[in-house]
């Protein structure tokens, strides 16, 4: 049961983070149109290569950083913050669109694994996005990372790293000029609001857990 459950909220929160508009999705969506299904999946290939290697690292931290109780408690109330983070990074990537450039024009002698690989290696930010979605997932005992459990929950960030960024672009490329409903309803509003009910669940959880006690007289 905790296998699936692991590999279910990897699969979420994966899917979830690949819908904004960022540059991996805007290549993606000229790889798709200039060199077909194939080159896509090769693409995505590469990008999730290396967010399994980024992904194993940070649960490994976190398993490790989870035993100190004190930095735990801390990381509740960081919580708090991070998912307001994420619903602003959300929103502020939604004022990004596909415009006249031709990113790919700079990638395209190269294979379509490669442009992934390398392109995804430079996407410093995942770093403090698993680190803290992983402190957050495990702290809220939603996720369990002991043992081979921790391989579940990995395979079900990458399938939903694939599947989210495979079907968002397979979205904008049908769309073409038709994306701003994607763009201003979707990622400004649905998502972001997602991410502010989390804080808001996670806000009353501290409040109980820590401040009501000190709060009573």
């Amino acid at each position: 049961m905790k296998a699936i459950k692991n590999l279910i909220v990897g699969f979420i929160v994966s899917f979830l983070g690949s819908l904004p508009l960022g540059y991996l999705n805007i290549i993606g969506v000229e790889v798709l149109s200039k060199l077909g299904i194939n080159a896509l999946v090769s693409y995505l290939l590469g990008v999730i290569v290396i967010e399994a290697v980024v992904i194993y690292f940070t649960v490994i931290f976190s398993n490790q950083l989870a035993e100190n109780k004190k930095l735990m408690k801390s990381i509740d109330f960081f919580a708090v913050f991070f998912l307001l983070l994420i619903a602003y990074v959300f929103y502020a990537y939604s004022n990004q669109t596909t415009q006249e450039h031709n990113y790919l024009e700079d990638y395209i002698q190269y294979s379509p694994f490669l442009i992934g690989f390398v392109l995804c290696g430079l996407n410093f930010l995942q770093i403090p996005f698993w680190m803290g979605w992983n402190l957050y997932l495990m702290n809220a005992k939603h996720i369990s990372l002991s043992k081979k459990l921790k391989f579940h929950y990995i395979f079900g960030t990458l399938l939903g790293a694939f599947f989210g960024m495979l079907a968002v672009i397979v979205l904008l490329d049908s769309l073409s000029q038709k994306i701003l409903n994607y763009s201003k309803i979707i990622i400004p509003i649905v998502i972001p609001l997602f991410f502010v009910v989390l804080a808001c669940f996670q806000a009353r959880k501290v409040y109980k857990k820590y401040l009501k006690k000190t709060a009573t007289f």
